[in-house]
């Protein structure tokens, strides 16, 4: 199992184990063009060199201009590049101890969130989301307290977006995490996420059908290639698909793509329909033995006889498969799925419509995968005119799958937050 893999098992262990102590079934924690488009004081310094020690942090300004001072014992070299959707600025570090306060970079102004960590073996990383498009007209390094301190030193000034645009372009932006294997595919090593995305039915089996003729088929891989895009922005994931075109896939296929691409997580896209044409909005389903109610069960029965409308065997699937779901309520794999479903719907709360109790629980067969968090997420239903019309709505789309890429980069920081 690959080391992001072993670390959702390490991370989560301990707190399964306490919430057993505690009789309380787990379901999850809630789950710049004025400067160089890359200025680099050099590459990171190899692994097996001491590790940079940052000792003081702070950050003060307003929605115009912000300054960040951080402090180092020895040289802070570094990388700064500028990406886009979410707009951020990511400084890349050699090995790197974070020995200051937590609440010493508190988000303010230009910047929304403040995150730091490992971000590969010798490696370091700090991440700035911006609440505006802005610019580090100053980036710097200085001797402090007779050299023993050396002080980095950025200002964040906002500019417009056709700017900040540019800058993203020139940054050139190279994946560290990614080898290509013989045959010239993208792989994942260190602390690289890999996800599947499994767009929903395919082939003969068109899935649901709206009032204007929209095919479920259609709009989950339209969706997944969208969030595929939107995935391949972030730094350290990878991604592959169950299916990138109209091919029909049993269940089993799918979960045994997952598991062969030794994925870290398994996202399973489709709009259904259903009888209550006037209930409309988006849900995140995550598996269980039993349905958590009447209409998570009607949405995993439609979707599990997917199978046999090819005629494909629905035995396919282990046959330990009630032993499995009676074990996944106890193990990190369940815990992992809720912890990414409330992600889900934390990015959507807001911006895109979710009906009531958004996370719900089902039986789904393509979730089985004892392994891979999974969850299944319904982008809305074709049964309703208004999330028939926006389910074939490009912007919306690609504003949908620009928050769902969000939360998969939260739910990526958990992971690795657990490995400081």
């Amino acid at each position: 199992m690959r080391p992001i893999a072993q670390d959702r098992q390490n991370h989560l262990a301990g707190a399964v184990v306490h919430e057993w102590r505690r009789c309380v079934l787990a379901c999850g924690l809630l789950v710049a063009v004025a400067c160089a488009p890359v200025l680099a004081r050099a590459d990171p310094e190899p692994a097996d060199k001491k590790p940079l020690v940052a000792i003081d942090a702070r950050m003060a300004g307003d929605e115009n201009r912000v300054r960040l001072v951080v402090d180092f014992e020895g040289e802070p070299e570094f990388q700064l590049r500028y990406l886009a959707h979410p707009d951020r600025v990511v400084i890349d570090l050699p090995e790197t101890v974070f020995a200051f306060e937590k609440n010493a970079l508190v988000a303010r102004g230009l910047i929304s969130a403040v995150r730091y960590g490992k971000s590969g073996e010798g490696k370091a990383r700090m991440v700035f989301d911006l609440a505006a498009p802005a610019s580090l007209e100053l980036a710097d390094t200085s001797e402090e307290a007779a050299g023993s301190i050396q002080r980095l030193v950025f200002d964040a000034v906002a500019i417009d977006a056709q700017a900040f645009a540019a800058q993203v372009d020139a940054s050139d932006w190279l994946e560290p995490d990614l080898k290509a294997d013989p045959d010239g595919n993208a792989r994942a090593s260190g602390d690289t996420l890999t996800i599947v995305i499994d767009p929903g039915h395919g082939g003969i089996d068109g899935g649901a059908e709206g009032a204007d003729g929209s095919m479920e088929k259609n709009i989950s891989l339209a969706f997944a290639e969208a969030l595929k895009r939107a995935l391949e922005q972030e730094d350290g994931v990878r991604v592959a698909m169950t299916r990138t075109d109209d091919t029909f896939l049993s269940l089993s296929a799918r979960v045994r793509k997952a598991r062969e691409e030794e994925a870290d997580l398994l996202i399973s896209l489709h709009a259904d329909s259903i009888r209550v044409r006037s209930l409309r909005g988006a849900t995140v389903y995550t598996l269980s033995d039993k349905a958590s109610d009447a209409l998570a069960q009607s949405v995993a029965d439609q979707e599990n006889r997917g199978d046999g409308i090819a005629g494909a065997s629905l035995e396919e699937a282990p046959e330990a498969v009630a032993a499995i779901l009676v074990d996944l309520a106890r193990t990190e794999t369940r815990v992992f799925s809720s912890d990414l479903a409330q992600e889900v719907i934390n990015s959507f709360e807001g911006q895109v419509k979710l009906i009531n109790n958004p996370h719900r629980q089902a039986g789904f067969k393509v979730l089985q995968a004892p392994d891979v968090p999974s969850v299944l997420v319904e982008l809305g239903y074709l049964s309703n005119p208004e999330d028939e019309k926006l389910l074939t709505d490009e912007t919306w789309r690609k504003n949908t799958a620009r928050l769902l890429a969000q939360s998969v980069h939260k739910y990526r920081q958990t992971i690795l937050a657990g490995r400081q």
